[in-house]
């Protein structure tokens, strides 16, 4: 498309995002639904497409801190990206995706995260499946019997308004845990996580948050049901007084978890398995590494090694060559003319890089060429995180 501009989108165009945003993701935008998109868009980077005086796209991308194993590093949290269906394949999201890059490399943010709508779309644009997510339903018409001796220390219940300040030290200390999960801000847990209406679901009470010392529960309650929100947990203990607190809620018969890890305990610790069921499990956060190298440096490693990587990255020229990559406790990754050990696509770079898929796997269907024999395995020792990355943050 030859007359395409890319520009930026000024907070006067907020509202213009939102109807943008109705249209192409076929939803009707409600007038209680409008504080909570403003909100999102202010907190974004925003950037429009223009063809002959009609906007043809859109995307937002907000800055936030994403853990990875070992710490966190900055992220381009991408979100509200569309192109009118006049306008597909004529090269709108692509011009968005690569400003999104530059903006990101500008900025120093080496990687970059989003829920895809569609999974078959971003492939192309190097994003890889980086963790994914179970549903479970918990039937609690009678009472719930765990393997596990639930922590005898008392929980207790919260005002939503104090939640930020009393559950912000433990999900931190929960990020350090587990990779996946976005570092969260007063604000973020107010507007995002703890907002007073469930917008999918308006029979939903507002948000109970009940606490333990190492840990925490957000739920609604509503016909019948427990809708968990989020749980965290320093250990199996913990995790399950929660449980049986929330299997005791009176005039409720099962507790529904939308979002849960693919490693969740509840389904081992039951007595009786048949009494939790998981429902469904899906992709969930989908991972670009913008900065290669600096990505790979930023995370922490479970064993020490030295390999060479042939990364293929079509979009973003200075990650596109030979890496040699030495994890441990010092971890380097600098440019190398040397033979390989593993050719891999970005998008599969991206898919490994928080220990929710396995390179070894990746060789066996075809994705990923070992040369060396073994490397694939010596990789997938280093990559190794002791919980499954999990992302539970909606954005």
């Amino acid at each position: 498309m030859t007359d395409l501009e890319i520009r930026d989108v000024p907070e006067d165009g907020l509202d213009g995002m939102i109807d943008f945003s109705g249209l192409v993701f076929h939803q009707r935008i409600r007038e209680r639904d409008l504080d909570r998109w403003r909100w999102l868009m202010r907190r974004a980077e925003r950037v429009g497409a223009w063809s002959g005086g009609v906007r043809a796209g859109q995307l937002a991308a907000l800055p936030m801190r994403l853990a990875v194993p070992g710490g966190t590093v900055d992220c381009s949290a991408i979100t509200a990206v569309g192109v009118l269906p006049t306008h597909r394949r004529r090269g709108v999201l692509s011009a968005m995706i690569e400003r999104m890059h530059a903006d990101a490399i500008a900025a120093g943010r080496p990687v970059a995260a989003l829920w895809a709508s569609e999974g078959a779309i971003y492939g192309r644009y190097g994003f890889g499946l980086a963790d994914r997510a179970v549903e479970l339903e918990v039937d609690t018409s009678r009472p719930l019997e765990l393997r596990t001796g639930p922590d005898p220390r008392p929980l207790r219940l919260v005002d939503p308004g104090e939640a930020p300040a009393v559950l912000g030290p433990i999900h931190e200390a929960a990020l350090s845990r587990r990779p996946g999960g976005l570092v969260r801000d007063g604000e973020w847990w107010s507007r995002n996580v703890l907002p007073e209406e469930e917008l999918s679901d308006e029979r939903l009470t507002e948000p109970r948050v009940v606490v333990h010392p190492e840990g925490y529960a957000i739920y609604r309650t509503g016909h019948g049901t427990v809708r968990l929100e989020d749980l965290v947990a320093a250990d199996a203990r913990v995790e399950a007084a929660l449980w049986q607190y929330l299997a005791g809620i009176d005039l409720t018969s099962r507790i529904k978890a939308p979002s849960r890890p693919v490693d969740d305990l509840l389904p081992h610790m039951a007595a009786d398995p048949d009494q939790v069921r998981v429902t469904r499990e899906y992709g969930a956060l989908w991972l670009r590494l913008v900065d290669v190298p600096a990505a790979l440096r930023a995370r922490s490693w479970a064993a020490g090694d030295a390999f060479v990587l042939d990364v293929a990255d079509a979009r973003i020229p200075a990650n596109h060559g030979r890496w040699r990559l030495t994890t441990g406790t010092a971890p380097g990754c600098e440019p190398t003319a040397d033979a390989p050990d593993l050719s891999l696509s970005v998008a599969d770079l991206g898919s490994v890089y928080l220990g929710g898929a396995r390179l070894s796997t990746l060789v066996r269907i075809g994705a990923v060429t070992e040369h060396t024999p073994g490397a694939a395995a010596r990789l997938d020792a280093a990559l190794a995180v002791p919980l499954a990355p999990y992302t539970n943050d909606d954005f």
